[in-house]
Parts: structure tokens; sequence; C-alpha cells
């Protein structure tokens, strides 16, 4: 007699007399339950009650992927590939684990590609084949696929809240390591800290070092003093160097590492010109009488020495801001349902940046009406109009942060636009020196643009700080911030659907017939062969047919094969499924069964 008790999902059974099926779909029940190592122990009992099933095991490697353990995830799906070829489920996580693996990126491709092949009207393939992509940065290729993938599946929340990170233009966790590289990303990781933190030491020691020789010799007059302890700075540099230098691996991938992190390459870069610029600096400063055309060659070297990094960081967080299509991804992530938590977390980010655009336009515009042209202010009523629209589509995923810093930008806009038209009206109202006299200039025209402009500049101070503020309160809560650094990426689980099983009817079927049609394509049509068939154990069909019906499933290995029931005259079974040649045999891997009784009665399983 069987073991009766309570299972950890907490239901009552036999718990010994459950199938590899049942088990299997236990283990499915825990996985979406998030408890992954009691599913892994699940998907155990059904590949020990059935080696054969390759669903167990693609529930193995889901398992351990969920677990972090991605080199045991490896075997699994190699193992579940090897019992169902034709499977695309299978092929789709091998991919999911091979993408981890280092080395084997062109083998994650080829089974994504395999799996697309196999189920062309399934959406998992082609989102699969988007994420390949926007993790190498490619993010057009990966917009291609996703766009592939929504129009199978208008709902697919990955396709959808990965579209909106390929259309901003997403940074991927390590964007010096391209995926595709055989080597360990720990190890191209530990050179880019090294570089890092060298480029950071030499340009803080440089800067500092050049405030307090222009200091010494300036305010102290202790110019030769502080020419020698310049030239310290230098001999200083050559153990911090060194020092770095052999904690950087991977040397072979490090130019390459600069091409797909431009802004890790250019911080590396600008600190070897520091120590050349401050070499240069140290020279011009030891002329004892530096002619007054290189003063401002002196001064500029300084100012590149001191000024450099943060301008540096200015110029990419305006450069950051303006990458990609913020209001693209917000209508494209809207419909996202299961991914609501990331596509809300992605939306916030993506209207923090468009806010940012939309600041950063106000101040230039102002700015340029301030010194040019008074009335050329009137347009910014018009720059907050996108940022409202977007704001507007995804408010319920926005934070009270966001909401003050919006509301306080288009006050900003109205009130800059109200005081460069009340500049323009006070200025034609008085009309010039020569009517001054006949026509006074109103003087609370001009007071109340002063005003405005006050309220306008203030507004756009305060919306700055809001932002200064919400970045400060997420570094301190450990928490998402206002950067592009927050976005995420949405990863699902992927290959654990339950795998086409065969009715004992459906094995009689193929087991007593005494003719088997095998319908197949090629480049003419439709084609039909006679073979012959057998059913393995997992559930594939083995099939010997003709070598004209091989040539064509090489090509499309979509095939239906058809078999009668000779003891149940009126039963008939298609399979349809995916062939794939194996020695002298075809071996088909059902994705759909059909069944009934002639003349045209039948259900679908």
């Amino acid at each position: 007699m069987g073991l009766v008790g309570t299972d950890e999902s907490g239901r009552k059974g036999n718990l010994s007399d459950r199938s590899s099926r049942e088990w299997c779909e236990e283990a499915l029940t825990r996985l979406d339950a998030g408890r992954p190592e009691s599913a892994l122990d699940a998907a155990r009992r059904a590949a020990d009650l059935d080696p054969g099933s390759e669903w167990a095991h693609r529930l193995i490697s889901l398992a351990h992927e969920r677990l972090g353990r991605d080199a045991e995830a490896v075997p699994a799906a190699e193992r579940a590939v090897e019992l169902a070829r034709g499977s695309w489920q299978a092929r789709l996580r091998l991919a999911a684990v091979l993408r981890r693996t280092p080395g084997r990126w062109a083998e994650a491709v080829e089974q994504a590609e395999l799996a697309r092949k196999f189920a062309p009207e399934e959406a998992g393939p082609e989102v699969m084949l988007g994420d390949l992509a926007l993790l190498r940065g490619d993010h057009a290729g990966a917009e291609r696929r996703y766009r592939a993938a929504l129009a199978i599946d208008p709902g697919d929340p990955q396709a959808r809240v990965n579209l909106g990170l390929a259309l901003l233009r997403w940074d991927r966790p390590r964007p010096h390591h391209d995926p595709a590289w055989p080597v360990d990303p720990r190890e191209t990781g530990r050179a880019r800290r090294a570089l890092e933190v060298w480029s950071r030491q030499v340009r803080l020691l440089l800067a500092a070092a050049t405030l307090g020789i222009a200091g010494a010799a300036l305010l102290l007059d202790r110019g030769a003093e502080a020419l020698l302890g310049g030239c310290a700075v230098l001999l200083l540099l050559v153990p911090l160097t060194v020092r770095q230098a052999r904690r950087v691996g991977g040397r072979p991938y490090v130019g390459a590492m600069f091409g797909r992190d431009p802004w890790f390459g250019v911080s590396v870069v600008s600190a070897a010109l520091s120590v050349v610029a401050f070499a240069a600096w140290l020279l011009l400063g030891a002329v004892r009488v530096l002619p007054s055309l290189l003063d401002p060659v002196w001064a500029g070297l300084a100012g590149i020495l001191v000024l450099g990094w943060p301008a540096l960081a200015c110029v990419r967080v305006l450069a950051e801001s303006w990458r990609g299509h913020p209001l693209r991804a917000l209508a494209a992530t809207e419909p996202a349902r299961e991914g609501e938590r990331t596509a809300r977390r992605n939306a916030g980010v993506a209207l923090w940046i468009v806010l940012g655009r939309t600041w950063s336009v106000l101040v230039t515009l102002v700015a340029g009406a301030l010194v040019v042209e008074p009335g050329a202010a009137v347009v910014a009523v018009a720059v907050p109009y996108p940022m409202v629209r977007g704001y507007l589509r995804a408010r319920r995923w926005s934070d009270p942060w966001l909401a003050a810093a919006t509301w306080l930008v288009v006050p900003a806009a109205v009130a800059c636009a109200a005081g460069g038209l009340l500049a323009v009206t006070g200025g034609t109202a008085g009309g010039g020196a020569d009517t001054a006299a006949a026509l006074p200039i109103p003087c609370c025209v001009l007071r109340a643009a002063a005003w405005a402009w006050r309220i306008g500049l203030g507004a756009l101070a305060a919306a700055a700080l809001v932002l200064a503020l919400r970045g400060l309160h997420a570094w301190w809560r450990g928490g998402p911030g206002p950067w592009r650094s927050s976005l995420l990426m949405c990863d699902l689980p992927v290959g654990a659907g339950p795998s086409v099983a065969l009715d004992p009817e459906v094995r009689q079927t193929f087991s007593y017939a005494r003719s088997i049609v095998l319908s197949y394509g090629d480049a003419l049509g439709p084609r039909v062969a006679g073979a012959v068939a057998s059913v393995t154990s997992s559930g594939e069909l083995r099939l010997i047919a003709e070598t004209a019906a091989w040539e064509a499933i090489e090509q499309d290995p979509r095939v239906a094969v058809f078999a009668t029931d000779p003891l149940q005259r009126r039963f008939w079974v298609e399979v349809r499924g995916i062939a794939r040649a194996d020695s002298d045999v075809l071996r088909v891997t059902p994705k759909q069964v059909l069944f009934g009784e002639f003349p045209g009665r039948h259900q679908r399983r």
C-alpha cells in the first residue's frame, strides 16, 4: 500500500502512486509558488519514475536556474534536448542556460534559432532571440525580434517590457563585456575595476596636486618647492600604475572593452591625458619668464586637470538623458501584465528621462532668451507638452517625487513664457527714448515680467532640487533611483510548459497500424510518403521513410504522421510534430495530437 499523507503543497493524497507527469505538474506548481528547492525535488522524482521524460529534465534545469546554479542547469537541459530533439521548449530551455555560460553564446543563439524554426507560431523563440540581441547591445536587432514576437502574441509581457528597454537604448549590467567572448565575465570585470580605480586615483591626485601647487606658487610664493612637489607626484604615479596594472586580467580584451563601453574608455584615456597635461603644466611653470602668449595655455591645462572630470560627468549625464525614445518605450511597456512590477519601475525611469530632457531644454531656452531676446521665451510654453503627455499616459506608475517635479516644470515654463511676453510688451509700450514722455512705460508690466522670470527660474531650480533629493533618497535606502542604471530586464522562466503525451490508444494505433502516412513539405508543396513507425517509451515516434523525405525535412522539419487502428476500424490518429534525422531513423517529437472516428469526427490534444 502506498504512503498516504500531505505533500509539500498541502494537498493530501497517495504520494507514492503519483505518475511522472503528475510529479512534473507538482514541480511546475511549486516553481510558480516561488519554491525552487521543493520544485527540484519533485522534478527529480518525476525523472526517477520516467528517465525518458524530457519535461522532467527541463523542470530540473529550470529549478537549478532559479536557485542560481547555472552550471548544474546545463546538463539537465542538454539531456532534455537529447531525449526530444524536436522539442522547441527543450531548445529554448537550453538556450536560456547557455547564454550564461562563458564561451557558449553561439550555441545559445543556435538553439534559439532552432526553437524558432520548430515553432514559428510561438512568441517565445522570438523573445529569446530578442533577449540575446539586447544583451549584446544590438538594440535595433532586439527591437525587430520583440516586434515579431508581439505580432504573434500582442500580450507577451516579456516582449513588451524588453522592447521598452531596446527603445531606451538600455545599458546591460556589464556594458564592457561581450557575452559572446569565451572569457569569464568576472575576469573582464576585474580588469575594468582595476582600470577604473587607476583612472579615479590619477585624476583625483593630479587635481589636488594642481590646486596645491598653484596655491603654493601664487599665494605663498613657493614656486620652486611646489614644482618639486609636482615632480614627486609624477613619481608617485609609477608604483600606483604598476600596482593596478598587475590586477588587469584578460588584457587581449581591454581594447575591445573600450569599444563596447565608450564612457569607460573615455574615463581611462582622459586619466592618461591628465598625466601628460600635468607634466606639460609643470614644464611651463618651470620656465622663468613665460611668454604672455602661453599664459592661456598654462591656465587651460590647469583647468583641464581640475575641471576635466566634473565636466566629463556633466557631459555624460546630458548625453545619457538624450539616448533612446522614452515616449515610445512608455507606449510599448504600458499593456504589460505579468511583468508589471518591472514595467512600473522602467516606466518611472523613462518618465524621469523625459523630465530631464524637458528641464535641460527649458534651461537652455531661458538662458538664451535672457541673454539674446526675451521674446524667444514664449516658445517655452510648448516645451513641457511631451512630458505631460507621457506622465498622463503612465501616471499610475509614477512616484510622488516625479509628480512634484513634473508639476514644477509646467508652471516654470508658463512663467518664463509670460516673462518673455511681458518684457516684449513693456518694450513696445516704451517706444524708445524719444517717445518716453509721450508714452510712458507701464511700470507694472515690467514689474510683472521680472516676477514672472523669478517664478519660472525658481520653479526650475526647485525641480532640480526635487531630482537631487529623489536621487539622495534612493541612495540612502538602497532602492532604484531616477537614473538609467535602475532599468531592469524582464526575464521570465522559459521552457516549463508540458510536453505532449501519447495516450495508450494512440500508442496502440501506431503499434498495430498496417499503413502509416508521413506528410511533409518541400519547395513544390506538400508531399506524402509511406513509412514504418514505432513509439518509444518517452513518447517519440521513430520513422523509417524514403530518402526524398529526409532531404525535404532537413529544410522544413514540421511533419504530420497519420495512422488508423485496424482493431477499431473507424479510429484514426494524426500526430503533428518536428522530425529530426538520427542515424537511420527520423525522430518525431509530437507538438499536437488529433484523433477521432471516420468520416470526420475528431478531437485535439
